[in-house]
């Protein structure tokens, strides 16, 4: 793909999520994405459901499908010696190295960033960090968001925590490794310097996105708790029932956004009624301007309650399904979808590259590669190595 990042080249050594997200987005936006799996088995992600039939009948995972797109597959042995050997050797053509082993690990396979290319950017992605008492620790999404102190926010008050629907301190970690990528390669250029290693952890992007949190609990001593969909500090908000059994968010807090509302309702007189004339007044009565709320929405679909918001510039969403992404006549205006050519399945339809630059349409990554697809390429034009060394290579199962 072409895109800011062209000419840059990244190791994805990742598996899983978070790293390999990290390597995708940079390939998003330019970079050629060289993703280093082991021989046989391959990244456990090609092994996560749900899956689809291949031609022959087999699962192939669509997981798989999205996140490992966009770059290519080269089969090396990192505890061997000889990998070691190639992993360095592409090191001295990368710009980036992204990976997510325990810490330590690179160093027990003497390919640590101290045995690599100085100006390489090397991000580290590990649930604890590279350092600290619990840095050894294993861990997965869960881990991050529960000590990240993401997972006692959500849900209810009177209920259990409840995860966030997709793996997300995965993904945020991926995100903001690849913000941090960015910038260490700005400085590394800029200034003429050499490399650094970015650390990490699953933990730490959760933590990063805490709002107030800890402020409070410094300043307050308030402890956070879960709230639900609504605020403690803003009313009227929620995820409202309607009609036909969908929920549409609505956020009115704001004075001016009330008056929308009300007016988009029908119901005027509440702008001037005492309980909710100002934002300080609807908190202390949010239970009743919200339950007012819920009973107009439930008389109603939710594309009217869509449609009567709208038309008054009441902030609006329905809660979209797959399907309803798929039908919505905007995300397929700004080309939200793209169609990628997977290598095994076809055509498949799956959200475009994000962000974009203004005025341009996204364009399509390349489709998740084969296991090793691109091995005897990518050793070949990069290091030069003869079809009679990768047959010994890879009859020694190197790669």
């Amino acid at each position: 793909m072409s895109g800011p990042l062209t000419g840059l080249r990244v190791l994805d050594l990742g598996t899983r999520i978070a790293a390999p997200f990290c390597a995708g987005l940079l390939g998003e936006q330019g970079a050629e994405v060289i993703k280093i799996e082991q021989p046989g088995n391959g990244d456990f992600m090609r092994d996560i459901g749900p899956f689809a039939p291949d031609e022959n009948g087999e699962d192939y995972s669509l997981f798989w499908s999205v996140e490992g797109r966009g770059r290519k597959s080269v089969t090396i042995d990192l505890r061997t010696s000889d990998g070691q050997l190639l992993l360095m050797r592409l090191a001295e053509t990368a710009d980036v190295l992204v990976e997510n082993f325990r810490p330590g690990t690179l160093e027990k396979w003497n390919i640590g960033p101290n045995s690599l290319n100085d100006r390489l950017i090397t991000v580290r992605i590990s649930s604890f960090g590279q350092d600290g008492p619990l840095s050894p620790r294993p861990g997965l999404d869960r881990v991050g968001i529960g000590f990240g102190g993401l997972l006692h926010l959500t849900g209810y008050p009177d209920r259990p925590p409840v995860r966030v629907g997709v793996t997300i301190s995965d993904y945020l970690t991926g995100v903001f490794s690849a913000h941090a990528a960015v910038a260490a390669l700005y400085g590394r250029d800029a200034r003429g310097g050499t490399g650094v290693v970015i650390d990490a952890s699953l933990y730490g992007s959760s933590l990063r996105v805490l709002e107030w949190t800890l402020a409070a609990y410094d300043r307050l001593g308030t402890i956070r708790n879960r709230e639900g969909n609504q605020l403690a500090n803003s009313a009227p908000l929620d995820n409202y029932p309607t009609a036909d059994g969908k929920y549409v968010c609505i956020v009115a807090g704001s004075d001016a956004n009330f008056a929308r509302l009300a007016t988009a309702m029908e119901m005027t007189e509440l702008i001037t009624d005492e309980r909710f004339a100002r934002l300080s007044d609807r908190v202390e009565h949010h239970q009743e301007i919200n339950d007012m709320v819920a009973k107009w929405t439930s008389s109603l679909s939710a594309d009217e309650v869509e449609r009567r918001c709208a038309a008054k510039d009441v902030p609006v969403a329905t809660a979209a399904t797959a399907a309803d992404i798929f039908a919505n006549a905007h995300i397929a205006e700004r080309s939200d979808l793209v169609s990628v050519n997977d290598p095994v399945l076809g055509p498949i339809r799956q959200q475009a590259p994000y962000p974009r630059v203004a005025g341009t349409t996204p364009e399509a990554p390349v489709g998740a590669p084969k296991l090793g697809q691109h091995t005897r390429e990518v050793l070949s034009d990069l290091l030069g190595l003869s079809d009679t060394q990768l047959d010994d290579l890879s009859e020694r199962g190197v790669v």
